[in-house]
């Protein structure tokens, strides 16, 4: 039920954007309402990178992260900005390498420190890369549903 109320949410926030392009690319320079602009939280449901895991998967990792001292937001199973500035924080503080701004931008950085905690102890064998590959992505998936 969910994927669905995010589906109907992503299709109106394209619709959203796709109608607010429309109207400033159709309007003058000096005519466009800036009250018809797209916000960044409006497209923030864009935001949300789960690496492949299912619903309640991405609630196992927010629970762990929570359970740890790190706020990760809504425990709603869409890892999201304040999801992954939690994991950053995570991967920070107990010694992955994660030397970043908090962000949570889900970049390079992020995903090397992530691999280095995957490969201690959830299966992940591949290169430091940096790169979210399906090595990573089954490693993670082993890390959400064994690490809690």
């Amino acid at each position: 039920m969910r994927l669905n109320n995010v589906t109907r949410t992503l299709a109106g926030v394209i619709a959203a954007i796709g109608v607010a392009a429309g109207i400033v690319a159709g309007a003058g320079v000096s005519s466009a309402d800036p009250a018809q602009a797209v916000s960044s939280e409006t497209v923030g449901v864009l935001a949300v990178d789960n690496l492949g895991l299912n619903t309640d998967e991405a609630q196992n990792v927010q629970f762990f992260l929570l359970i740890r001292g790190y706020d990760p937001g809504a425990s709603d199973g869409q890892l999201g900005t304040a999801s992954w500035k939690a994991m950053q924080r995570y991967l920070r503080d107990y010694g992955y390498g994660y030397a970043g701004a908090i962000d949570g931008v889900v970049g390079t950085n992020t995903i090397k420190a992530l691999q280095r905690r995957l490969a201690a102890g959830f299966g992940y064998t591949g290169a430091i890369d940096g790169v979210a590959g399906p090595g990573t992505k089954a490693a993670f998936k082993n890390f959400a549903n064994n690490a809690v």
